[in-house]
């Protein structure tokens, strides 16, 4: 599957909007309420700690996946 970069630009660019404080400032990182509530719902493996990464669980693979496809996929070319 390729997907489309313009459209995963906007849409992370659209997530710093929703996270955004103090004017303007936005971590780099995702939002860490956000990876909790995943975490929660057993879609990716617990994002405390040291670790700079997260592994998706079976499921949240597969959502993933599925969302992915259906937000950024390629258009016929």
């Amino acid at each position: 599957m390729e997907y489309d970069i313009e459209k995963i630009d906007e849409v992370i660019l659209a997530l710093l909007g929703a996270f955004e404080f103090d004017n303007g400032r936005v971590w780099k990182r995702l939002n860490f309420g956000a990876m909790d509530r995943l975490h929660a719902n057993g879609l990716i493996s617990d994002p405390r700690g040291r670790a700079e990464s997260v592994y998706l669980t079976e499921t949240g693979l597969q959502r993933a996946k599925a969302l992915a496809s259906r937000y950024f996929a390629r258009g016929p070319t």
